[in-house]
């Protein structure tokens, strides 16, 4: 690639050294034949010669019919000798490989220099200006070498070969193969300075200098050569085709233009879902205010009471019963399974008091066997298996790739600036604009980053007692040819050396070349083996490829390099993925890259770096930081739960009737269900995520600890009946709220199952834990904290102090009295009441379908994705990286454009569905990949492909010198060989100049791939494409192959995940247009980041189906507990719903983006609204009272404190503390959602609910009315106390 550069550059000194010419004479003369003296190294000046042209010796003929086939006719009387031909051939050679993919562009520009150095009719375009004497060292004779020529040509003929040859391809290095020639960027370069800078000696090839003038007229007594010229869409012959499309836009026609972007959805200029909801909210609160008027109107004319109600339905209470009627069938069946679940969990709950010690045992032995499987538990760090299922395509097509072409390697970078530097100024010899350099591009400047650069070559790190150095980790890329790593740094243009860096030529007064010319050069031809300036220093990176300098620089505008504000340094690693014991070397070595560089100390320099291990480490770091911050979390939650319970009447009774054992016996319970839910999975091999360490127990604290408290004080507000012992009362009472415990907690059991069903990682894994976490804190709250609860108020009983329960008080009670809390009468005697008053409940309805109308218009405006930077701690060092990252670098990630297995590459149709260059089809893979560079900001693919087919074919051409083989052995001979015995793989004919097919396509792929590039040619492949050919059967078939590019830079998450979908979708449409699909192989994209991007793709999908199935799995499960109550389970889905996507308009607000983490969130916040809505709608199902509204009111009095406590502030507490995290992860996915779904479900269980069940609540259920009496007949119970 970078011998391209040099080819060409040396094609403009062929045209010298073959071209210098006398002064004319007459017509049909030349002006030179034959070499004469040295002009400077390897370079020979023409000899003068005014005579007619020359009979050409037979040994020359074939190298006249190879290069100037025009000029083969006749006598062959010619200006030029054999040696001039074979300088001309072996300055072309090199041109010849990047040129001749375009056959029409190669035809013009050899005839342009075979006119030059042979035409027998050269006096009438050429001019010897200067010239010199000189004497042959052998004959001794005088002759005179020709210094300086004008050459008259034509510029119809210079633009018709400019316009052939603008637009061919060079492969291996993404760049337009005229810049190698021009000098200067392609898209400056014209017919003129394109010609002008061949024939200039300055570019280090010519060795003097020839004036082109330009005219299509006579001009100075001179005709300009202006032969005819073939357009590159054109066929040379019949055996040759036009050029390809890419390499010859008129062939294909105009540009492909990217389709329009969708416009935006308006309604009368606004968005349109504002506009919608609005609507629809102001129509509702018409209708809905209309309706509640009419009703309160037609109610002040027939009845009294502002609590008669609303609806038909008929009136119950326990004192006045008036039978209106049987009960349906389905109300029968309900009080039949509601009685059943009363009578199991009231024996139950008796049975677990009166045999406290064998049931608490028991328990312990079940949790202690769950727990044991703690021993096989592993923790998933790896982020591939966090966040891609290994069912997805990404993760699919990652393992084809690693398979197939080794992983992607490891990457280590730094981004440099030098901020306290002012920028230079180059000011060009002779003659030029001056060059504005950036400030890291000054000499000196780069000194200190080159010793920065060898340092962390020679950093040492230890493993098993092994020294290790980077180049014992590095990708070497010709190995064992030459053992450099890989370093792509600006530095490699000048091989990593000080002395290259500060190589100049000139004199005391100017210098004519230095660093600032050999960089401009190099940013224009990256794979050049001399720079064609003075110095003749080679571009190639000295681990043998190309430094492309959109990857190694940052902070420049457009394409000018020389405004770099950064320098980027990317030192790959090897990566094993398999070899655990390599992978720990390159990870020892990491750990001290990472050591040196944050103690590196420069001034003048900052630094900004990661590694591939960065993220991870620091990921892992910011859990240990917080987790001070989540015990401190859950310490403040314990403390709240340990105080709360207990129900203090006197300061002298404190230790009595504190329940602080209790409390901190219940949240032990809560962390065991925890433990043993890990250790079962853990049995059977599932592995443990962070996320479910950091959000299980905030889950399960929730479910759990709103039980207790609901047993508790469901407990301390009832009164002991006559005759009752303690375990009948409890039982009573477990009887009474385990059926609505039973409800919230195996309702988010299923769902949380089912959740599993999700293809995502996380929210599988989270899932399978939760829903095991929670059915077990349901069974322990059942059966061991009952036995615990009935100990408990036994010591309170015998007046024994809390915790000290041998120390004893000063009186013994026989039976605790039963104590209604402050919070309880408060929303029994105010907040119940006030909330449903007809005034208020009709503006609750309003502000709650106000939020939601919101809600529903923010959601399609929740971004997707997850900024990298919100996972690192505040401090981290990689935060800067990210920022240095997206200010600075030019160039996105690597994509490869994968061919599976199955191709058959040895056929001509094969090739012509892959190939690019001349013959290949239209829409092959390589010419649609081009195309898709060609509107880069629509596809994001940033750069033309690399494609090995087509540098194969022009390395395997016979008129090249790549591809030899020795004729004894036919082995594979380097063109830098000199060996007489080395001969062309291909003859020299027509049939040999066609593509190599059958076997010998596969006879001499293996050589390419294997070929090194080298001055004599640059189209080695095994620098370039060393690993994107994969052989099998033996390496008689070409196995799975890639084209690589680069996409565009990519900076959020949104830029990711388009990425991915518009190279998936140029795959499918290559995949299609060759016909693959019934072949069972296909093309894909890979890049290292599709794995964990990939799940975004289809989270709208996922957050749908995960969402909808744990409502659904809610609604059936609710429907069943509660008796059959369908409307009931509606109401309770309903109201979840609302708190659903009301999550995500505070998601919108608050700047929080779906992800796997949220999604995770999202999944958890149903779980919990369940505990905020079924308790409340259950206990108005079994309400007796007179109407909905007294029925919502005794619901939310009983239920609400409860709940209220038992949630809202033991979480809100913990929450709290979350905000001083230093995660941004925390603060945003945990503190920020944490706080939302807790004041959402707590408004919505404690405001919304009641105020619609007052509205639309399910009817009365006469049957269990009449158990309800029945139950409460001859005792002096007067309401039914359902918990």
């Amino acid at each position: 690639m970078a011998n391209r550069s040099r080819g060409l550059s040396r094609l403009a000194a062929a045209c010298f050294l073959a071209l210098l010419l006398p002064g004319q004479v007459f017509s049909d003369s030349c002006v030179w034949y034959g070499e004469c003296g040295i002009a400077s190294g390897d370079k020979r000046y023409n000899c003068e010669y005014n005579g007619p042209a020359v009979p050409l010796p037979k040994d020359g003929y074939d190298l006249v019919q190879e290069l100037c086939p025009g000029l083969f006719f006749g006598n062959v009387s010619l200006c030029c000798d054999v040696h001039q031909l074979q300088t001309l051939k072996n300055n072309l050679e090199l041109p010849l490989q990047f040129l001749s993919r375009c056959p029409s562009c190669f035809y013009n520009l050899i005839n342009l220099f075979c006119e030059l150095t042979c035409s027998p009719h050269q006096s009438e375009f050429l001019n010897a200006t200067q010239t010199e004497p000189y004497i042959d060292p052998v004959t001794k004779q005088n002759k005179t070498s020709i210094t300086e020529l004008q050459y008259y040509i034509g510029e119809t003929f210079s633009n018709a070969m400019y316009n052939a040859c603008k637009d061919v391809e060079a492969p291996s290095s993404n760049v337009k193969a005229l810049g190698l020639l021009c000098g200067k960027d392609p898209k400056d370069c014209n017919a003129t300075n394109w010609i002008q800078y061949m024939f200039s000696k300055d570019n280090g090839q010519a060795p003097f200098n020839i004036i082109p003038i330009f005219s299509d007229v006579p001009i100075h007594g001179m005709t300009p050569m202006n032969n005819a010229t073939k357009g590159c869409n054109e066929s040379m012959d019949d055996a040759t085709g036009p050029c390809s499309c890419q390499d010859c836009s008129i062939v294909c026609g105009p540009k492909p233009e990217p389709p329009s972007p969708p416009a935006p959805w308006l309604l009368l200029g606004l968005d349109a879902m504002y506009v919608i909801m609005w609507i629809s909210y102001t129509g509702f609160l018409l209708v809905f205010f209309g309706v509640v008027f009419g009703v309160w109107c037609y109610r002040k004319r027939h009845f009294v009471s502002e609590y008669t109600p609303i609806d038909s339905n008929i009136a119950y209470s326990v004192h006045l019963r008036q039978d209106t009627g049987e009960a349906t069938w389905c109300e029968r069946f309900g009080e039949k399974f509601e009685n059943a679940l009363r009578v199991t969990f009231t024996s139950w709950g008796a049975f677990c008091v009166r045999n406290p010690r064998p049931v608490i045992l028991f328990s312990l032995v079940v949790v202690v066997m769950c727990c044991s499987g703690l021993m096989f538990m592993k923790l998933t760090t790896n982020p591939i298996d966090l966040w891609s299922a290994p069912s997805s395509q990404a993760r699919k097509e990652k393992e084809y790739f690693d398979a197939h072409f080794g992983p992607f390697f490891r990457v280590e970078q730094l981004i440099i600036q030098a901020p306290h530097t002012k920028p230079g100024i180059y000011s060009p010899y002779p003659s030029g604009d001056d060059v504005p350099f950036g400030p890291p591009l000054t000499k000196d400047i780069l000194h200190q980053v080159l010793d920065l650069q060898d340092a962390v070559e020679n950093i040492t790190a230890s493993y098993n007692n092994e020294t290790i150095m980077l180049k014992d980790v590095c990708l070497i890329p010709l190995s064992p040819y030459n053992n450099n790593c890989t370093i792509l740094s600006v530095l490699n243009y000048f091989q990593n050396s000080h002395s290259v860096l500060d190589h100049s030529i000139g004199d005391d007064f100017y210098v004519y070349a230095d660093y600032h010319s050999h960089f401009l050069y190099c940013v224009q031809a990256p794979a050049s083996l001399n720079d064609t300036t003075l110095l003749h220093d080679p571009c190639l990176g000295t681990f043998g490829g190309p430094v492309f300098p959109w990857l190694v620089m940052g902070g420049y505008d457009g394409d000018n390099y020389n405004n770099a504000t950064a320098l980027v340094i990317t030192f790959p690693v090897q990566n094993y993925y398999n070899d655990t014991e390599k992978l720990n070397k390159a990870l020892a070595w990491e750990e001290e890259f990472i050591k040196f560089v944050k103690n590196y100390s420069n001034p003048n320099l900052t630094i900004s770096f990661t590694t591939e291990r960065s993220i991870e480490d620091e990921i892992n770091r910011e859990s240990s930081s917080d987790a001070s911050t989540v015990a401190i979390s859950y310490v403040v939650m314990f403390l709240y739960i340990s105080l709360a319970l207990g129900h203090i009447r006197s300061a002298s009774r404190f230790l009595v009737d504190s329940k602080i054992s209790l409390g901190i016996a219940g949240i032990l319970i809560v962390l065991s269900s925890v433990a043993c839910s890990i250790g079962i999975f853990s049995y059977f091999g599932v592995s443990l995520t962070l996320i479910v360490i950091e959000v299980i127990p905030f889950l399960v604290l929730a479910v759990g600890v709103d039980n207790i408290f609901i047993i508790v004080q469901t407990y301390q507000r009832d009164e002991r009946l006559q005759g009752e012992t303690l375990d009948k009362q409890i039982g009573r009472i477990l009887g009474d709220v385990a059926p609505s415990m039973f409800l919230s907690s195996f309702s988010e059991t299923v769902a949380f199952f089912l959740g599993s069903l999700s293809t995502m990682p996380a929210v599988r894994t989270f899932s399978l834990f939760a829903a095991m976490a929670v059915f077990i804190d349901f069974l322990l709250q059942i059966t061991c904290f009952v036995s615990l609860l009935g100990l408990d108020i036994k010591r309170q009983e015998k007046n024994r102090y809390d915790i000290l329960c041998c120390v004893k008080g000063s009186e013994e009670i026989s039976n605790v009295p039963h104590s209604e809390s402050m919070l309880f009468l408060f929303f029994k005697n105010i907040y119940s009441p006030f909330l449903l008053k007809d005034w208020l409940r009709p503006i609750v309805i309003s502000i709650f379908v106000g939020v939601l109308s919101f809600s529903i218009a923010v959601m399609n405006k929740v971004e997707i994705g997850l900024d990298q930077r919100l996972s690192m701690p505040d401090d981290s060092y990689v935060l800067e990286y990210f920022n240095s990252l997206s200010r600075f670098v030019h160039s996105g990630p690597p994509v490869y454009f994968v061919l599976e297995e199955g191709h058959n590459y040895t056929t001509l149709d094969g090739q012509n569905m892959v190939c690019g260059g001349m013959g290949c089809n239209n829409n092959s893979l390589v010419q649609q990949l081009f195309d898709a560079a060609e509107i880069s900001s629509y596809t994001r693919v940033g750069y033309p492909p690399s494609s090995w087919l087509d540098d194969y074919f022009d390395w395997v051409k016979p008129q090249s010198s790549c591809c030899r083989v020795y004729n004894a052995t036919e082995q594979f001979c380097n063109a830098s060989v000199v060996d007489p015995s080395c001969v062309r793989c291909r003859p020299l004919t027509p049939e040999g100049k066609q593509r190599p097919q059958g076997e010998e396509f596969m006879r001499f792929l293996p050589m390419f791939l294997s070929d090194n590039p080298n001055p004599k040619c640059g189209k080695g492949g095994h620098a370039a494409y060393g690993s994107a050919v994969n052989f099998i059967n033996n390496n008689t078939e070409v196995g799975a192959t890639y084209f690589s590019s680069y996409h565009t830079v990519l900076k959020t998450s949104a830029d990711f995940i388009d990425a991915m979908k518009k190279a998936r979708m140029i795959a499918n449409n290559i995949t299609e247009s060759m016909s693959l699909k019934e072949k069972n192989y296909r093309v894909f994209p890979y890049s290292v980041f599709y794995v964990f991007y990939e799940q975004y793709m289809t989270i709208v999908g996922d957050t749908i189906f995960n969402l909808t199935v744990s409502l659904g799995s809610i609604f059936l499960v609710t429907m069943v507990l509660l008796g059959f109550e369908m409307w009931a389970a509606v109401v309770v889905s309903a109201t979840i719903a609302m708190i659903l996507v009301n999550m995500f308009g505070v998601m919108w607000l608050w700047g929080i983006s779906l992800n796997a983490v949220s999604l995770v969130n999202l999944v958890m916040s149903c779980g919990i609204s369940v505990e905020f809505c079924s308790h409340v709608v259950r206990a108005f199902t079994i309400s007796t009272k007179a109407n909905r509204t007294e029925r919502a009111q005794d619901a939310l009095s009983h239920m609400g404190s409860s709940v209220f406590s038992g949630i809202t502030l033991t979480k809100f507490g913990g929450i709290v503390v979350l905000a001083f995290s230093k995660s941004q992860i925390f603060q945003i996915f945990y503190f920020r959602m944490y706080l939302a779904m807790v004041l959402l479900g707590a408004t919505h269980g404690l405001i919304f609910l009641p105020v619609l069940l007052s509205y639309i609540g399910p009817s009365v259920n006469k049957a269990k009315v009449r158990a309800a009496q029945e139950r409460s007949k001859g005792t002096e119970r007067e309401k039914l106390l359902f918990f």
